[in-house]
């Protein structure tokens, strides 16, 4: 039972997380930013969608090429180097 318990919550939990973080852009960054020294709030609101979106898609692209990046040239330098086979055309592979 523990053990079907663990994959359970293993399955569950990253999609808990995805909720949350759906629930927390659509909720807490619908009216922007909040201005904790009691001035107009109004004021000095900042766009949520407009930046921080394009901002973290900019972020994720560059991290996502440069592991792309890492994995084609430099396969060795992310784990054990047993992992990786370099091809030999002239042996059989056991």
């Amino acid at each position: 039972a523990t053990l079907t318990r663990f994959f359970t919550f293993h399955f569950i939990l990253p999609f808990l997380i995805v909720g949350a973080t759906a629930m927390h852009l659509l909720f807490l960054h619908e009216t922007g930013s909040s201005n904790p020294t009691g001035l107009n709030s109004n004021f000095d609101k900042v766009q949520f969608h407009l930046y921080f979106s394009y901002k973290d898609l900019f972020g994720f692209v560059i991290l996502f090429l440069a592991l792309c990046t890492l994995s084609s040239f430099f396969p060795n330098v992310l784990g054990d180097p047993d992992n990786f086979t370099p091809a030999n055309p002239l042996s059989t592979p056991p």
